[in-house]
C-alpha cells in the first residue's frame, strides 16, 4: 500500500524520522504518544522502547524500527534530525522513503535547509523549520525535552508549514508559523554560531554565558554576527544582539548545546553549518567576522583531535 492510500484508508500518516538522537528523539516519541501516526524510527540500531523524559510526565513510546534503508518504501512524512553535515550521508534512506507526496521537514540548525536537501528528495516537498526545545540524549532508548523557549519550532508560513502544524497537533509542541522564515532562521543561527562553540570549547553548558566576563565577548560576536545576517536580507533589530545575549541568560544553566554533546561523545560538530555559515555569507557580502572566525578555527582544531574519554572526564 502506497503512503497516500494508507492515510486515505486508515486516516492515519506514515512519518518516517530519520535519526533518533537528542532532536529525533524528542519529536518520536512526541509523534507516537498521539497515536494518530504510524511512527517509523530510520536508526543505525534498533531499540526495543524510547523514553522521553518530559517535565510533567515521560513518555514511554514503541515506533517502529529499521535499520537498513532497503527496508524502507515510501512514506507521508519524513523528518530529518541527523545534524547537518550527515545529511549526504542520510541519501540511502531519503531516497527510499520519498515519492512525489512525500513532505520532508527539516529539524537541522543552520541556513539553507532546501539547497542542502533538494540533491536528494527528488519531486518531495521539502519543508525548512526552526527548532527551538533543548534536547539531550541520556542513553540509546531515553532522551530528555526541555523547553527553551516560547515555541518549539518556527515554520514559513506557506502550505508547508502549515501541513506540519497540523501533523504535530497533539504532541503539545508550540509552532510559530511566520511570514518572515528568513529573519527567524538568522535570528536563531546568530544564537547557534556563538553559543555552541564557546559550550564546547569551554566544555560547560550554558551557565557559562552567567560568567560576567563572557558578557563583553558573546556581545561583540553576536553584533559580528547581525552584521552578516542583515547584508544577507535579515530584518533584525539595532538591538538585536543585545536581545539575544539576554535570551541567552534565560536558558537552563544545565542545558546543554548539540557541540558541547558532541564534543564529549567525541564526535564532529556542525561549527561549518553554523559559525561557518556566517563566515562565510560573511566572505560574499565582504564583511568581516574575526570573533567568529576564531571560534570556527578553534573548534575544527578541537574536532581534528578529539580527546578520548573526555565524558568520563567532564562529569
Amino acid at each position: 500500500m502506497s503512503a497516500i492510500d494508507h492515510a486515505a484508508t486508515t486516516g492515519r500518516r506514515r512519518v518516517a524520522v530519520v535519526g533518533l538522537g537528542s532532536i529525533g528523539g524528542v519529536i518520536a516519541g512526541a509523534l507516537d504518544a498521539t497515536g494518530r501516526h504510524d511512527v517509523t524510527a530510520c536508526v543505525r540500531h534498533g531499540i526495543a522502547r524510547l523514553m522521553v523524559e518530559r517535565p510533567d510526565r515521560t513518555i514511554e513510546a514503541r515506533p517502529r524500527m529499521l535499520t537498513d534503508p532497503a527496508q524502507a518504501d515510501i512514506h507521508d512524512w519524513v523528518l530529518l534530525c541527523t545534524k547537518a553535515q550527515d545529511t549526504a550521508s542520510s541519501a540511502p534512506w531519503l531516497q527510499r522513503l520519498c515519492g512525489d507526496g512525500t513532505h520532508v521537514a527539516v529539524l537541522q540548525n543552520g541556513i539553507g535547509h532546501t539547497e542542502r536537501l533538494a540533491p536528494f528528495v527528488g519531486a518531495a516537498t521539502i519543508v525548512p523549520t526552526i527548532v527551538y526545545y533543548n534536547g539531550e540524549r541520556l542513553a540509546p532508548d531515553r532522551v530528555r525535552y526541555r523547553r527553551a523557549s516560547d515555541h518549539d519550532f518556527a515554520v514559513s508560513d506557506d502550505a508547508g508549514g502549515r501541513a506540519f502544524v497540523e501533523l504535530l497537533e497533539g504532541t503539545g509542541m508550540q509552532i510559530l508559523v511566520s511570514p518572515d522564515f528568513k529573519t527567524m532562521a538568522w535570528r536563531k543561527l546568530l544564537l547557534n554560531a556563538i553559543a555552541n562553540p564557546i559550550t564546547a570549547l569551554t566544555l560547560q553548558r550554558q551557565g557559562v554565558f552567567r560568567r560576567e566576563d563572557m558578557g563583553p565577548l558573546v556581545l561583540a560576536a553576536l553584533e559580528e554576527a547581525a552584521a552578516v545576517a542583515r547584508a544577507d536580507g535579515a530584518r533584525l533589530a539595532d538591538d538585536e544582539a543585545s536581545k539575544l545575549r539576554a535570551m541567552l541568560m534565560t536558558f537552563p544553566p544545565d542545558a546543554g548545546t548539540s557541540m558541547y554533546f558532541d564534543r564529549l561523545a567525541g564526535r564532529r560538530s556542525e561549527v561549518d553549518a553554523l559559525t561557518g555559515a556566517v563566515v562565510a555569507a560573511g566572505e560574499r557580502h565582504q564583511i568581516a567576522t574575526p570573533l567568529c572566525r576564531v571560534l570556527l578555527t578553534l573548534m575544527r582544531a578541537a574536532d581534528a583531535a578529539p580527546i578520548p574519554g573526555l565524558t568520563e572526564k567532564a562529569k
